[in-house]
């Protein structure tokens, strides 16, 4: 990618320039960085090692754990550079490959959050068909769509993005090198970049939301005919968390990113985006492990496995 502007670089302005908050701030994404890569590799190694959790849900579910971890690394470690260093300025080839990373991770979030819907839909809807449907073939073709997909999806947009010409300043107003604050400093015309952002953005968005909204609506109702209120409450428990992740990840997406650049406020926008970009990832392995009876099961096994004998001492004996 080539900047068309001649420009070297651009300065990430973050959240504040005064020093004593500098230190704060790193501690606190630091903490939230560190929770999100410890949880969600403690869930893929908890999936990969169990075998009551070799089920379709979970492997889906680990796929998001590794989508979770990428999605924050694209954005937090360069964050806490800045607040380490004090040093902004991030190249213009970086910052169009973090935006490009950073647009097919969220890509690839939807497109996963739908695949696991459809798969909550066959195990409630159809269970008699699901060993057959949700196959491991099945599976790996799923993932492998959602993940080259996204990554395909990604291009287009970050190739449009570095053909803009930027002149009016080189001060990114987010904490990464977000679209709509890079289109609010080009000089040129960004309608057609807009449309296309709307378009590409909005098309498999609204199709995966749709597919998503579809699937729950056969869930609920197939809920809902179950005549015992302790078998409503086993059945839903078992799409409760993908459904509170669902939730977030939508309205907080939306409340961004669809509604014209012209409307949209940087300082709000950033405030919004540290709930989707590094505080959904955190919460994802704590909402799957509070809500699933299987994964807590897990959890203790794990620990035991994995602490010293040293420790133990005598209770082995």
């Amino acid at each position: 990618m080539e900047n068309k502007s001649g420009a070297a670089g651009f300065r990430i302005l973050g959240f504040s320039d005064s020093p004593e908050l500098q230190g704060p701030l790193f501690l606190f994404f630091l903490l939230i960085y560190l929770v999100t890569v410890w949880g969600n590799l403690l869930l893929i190694s908890l999936i990969s090692t169990d075998s009551h959790l070799q089920k379709p849900m979970y492997f889906f579910l680990s796929n998001l754990s590794c989508l979770d971890i990428s999605y924050s690394s694209v954005t937090v470690p360069y964050l806490l550079h800045i607040f380490s260093t004090g040093n902004n300025y991030i190249s213009f080839k970086k910052c169009m490959t973090q935006l490009y990373f950073f647009t097919c991770f969220t890509m690839i979030e939807y497109m996963l959050l739908t695949t696991m819907a459809y798969d909550r839909y066959v195990a409630i809807c159809r269970p008699l068909f699901y060993p057959q449907v949700m196959n491991q073939r099945t599976c790996i073709l799923l993932a492998a769509a959602a993940w080259i997909g996204g990554l395909l999806a990604g291009a287009p947009l970050s190739v449009l993005i570095s053909a803009l010409t930027y002149c009016k300043s080189n001060i990114i107003n987010h904490f990464f090198c977000d679209l709509t604050a890079l289109l609010k400093l080009s000089c040129d015309d960004t309608s057609t970049v807009e449309t296309v952002m709307f378009l590409q953005g909005a098309s498999p968005l609204f199709s995966c939301f749709a597919l998503t909204m579809m699937s729950y609506i056969y869930i609920i109702s197939a809920i809902l005919k179950i005549t015992s209120a302790e078998g409503r409450y086993k059945t839903f428990s078992t799409c409760g968390s993908h459904l509170t992740s669902v939730t977030l990840f939508y309205v907080l997406l939306f409340c961004v990113y669809m509604k014209p650049v012209s409307l949209y406020s940087l300082d709000e926008g950033k405030v919004v985006s540290i709930l989707y970009v590094n505080i959904i990832p955190m919460l994802n392995p704590i909402i799957y492990s509070l809500r699933n009876k299987d994964v807590k099961k897990a959890l203790p096994k794990a620990w035991f496995h994995c602490m010293p004998r040293a420790i133990l001492g005598d209770s082995l004996i």
